[in-house]
């Protein structure tokens, strides 16, 4: 009894730990993390040139940020937030994607034309694919099968064979593609455009699209509604879509793929990430250097945080 008595004594004598949003902003290259139960900035790591995609690792140890005019890729221990070292990644990587494996980065580098492979425990390129002309958007498959580079000037969504690393497929969409997802357990494959002001969905089994969706606002330019970042909802049912200098985000019903919402956030809306249970969603505000909290439910801003200067991309870490 003394011995459970004591060991239940030092677990609430010991200190929580809140989750966090991590956040790359771009001017300052920094990252900014966010204690989610407090809303406010914890911590700020200073890292490479124009910090852009952030993910962790499967099991969280690590986190990669493209330090995309650093040329590089860094990995950080989230701990203590000390830059570990660097990945080989191309000249200019913009998005990257972990492969299930947990060990290979698919690293879209616009710059070049290419799609990088990085083997993170090796530290070595291991295949470098030709796709189009600025790649940006990077994809993988829940199987880890296939994965996906959009490119921006070519206006494709290009498919990658991640085990012959070779192309199978390269699919047209509208102009300025930005963002990939698979969703539906794999069995769709959604792409944004920036320009084309639309979200493609393919059939992964076909390559081909089968149904495009659009947004309108009312008092806002079509030449301003930009579709870019979006991240799905527990069990796939919305997608929520990042409008850029519309300042909102779009609800999107994954089943009939129709807009049910708009909801107002932060200026050059970009990039997100949810919370665990995914009741809470983070968006990126370039312009407004800020980030969004907003109530998934709802469907409404909770609250607005101060960041660094053009905030990008975000990424979820439990920390219990």
């Amino acid at each position: 009894m003394r011995v459970s008595l004591i060991a239940l004594m030092l677990a609430m004598a010991a200190p929580a730990y809140a989750d966090e949003i991590w956040v790359t902003n771009e001017k300052d290259n920094t990252v900014s993390v966010i204690d989610i139960d407090t809303m406010e900035v914890s911590r700020t790591i200073e890292v490479g040139e124009r910090p852009r995609g952030i993910i962790f690792s499967k099991d969280y140890k690590y986190l990669y940020v493209c330090a995309s005019d650093s040329d590089a890729v860094q990995v950080i221990d989230p701990e203590t937030g000390k830059i570990l070292h660097d990945l080989p990644s191309g000249e200019d990587p913009e998005q990257f994607v972990l492969h299930p494996d947990n060990r290979h980065l698919y690293i879209a580098n616009e710059n070049d034309a290419i799609t990088t492979v990085v083997d993170t425990e090796s530290r070595t390129v291991i295949a470098q694919i030709d796709v189009g002309i600025e790649p940006e958007g990077m994809a993988i498959s829940p199987d880890g099968k296939i994965a996906i580079t959009t490119s921006e000037t070519t206006n494709m969504a290009h498919w990658i064979d991640t085990d012959t690393r070779q192309l199978f497929a390269n699919t047209l969409v509208d102009s300025r593609p930005r963002h990939a997802e698979f969703v539906k357990d794999g069995k769709e494959m959604w792409v944004s455009t920036e320009i084309g002001g639309t979200i493609s969905v393919f059939d992964v089994a076909t390559q081909q699209e089968k149904a495009k969706i659009h947004f309108e606002l009312p008092n806002i330019h079509p030449d301003r509604i930009q579709p870019v970042g979006f991240e799905l909802s527990e069990g796939d049912k919305y997608a929520f879509v990042a409008l850029g200098p519309a300042n909102h985000l779009a609800v999107v019903n994954a089943e009939t793929y129709e807009v049910e919402d708009y909801i107002l956030v932060g200026r050059r809306v970009w990039h997100m990430a949810f919370n665990a249970d995914k009741s809470l969603l983070f968006t990126t505000n370039g312009i407004s250097g800020d980030v969004t909290v907003v109530d998934v439910n709802s469907r409404k801003a909770l609250k607005t945080i101060k960041v660094g200067r053009f905030p990008w991309g975000a990424a979820f870490r439990p920390t219990n």
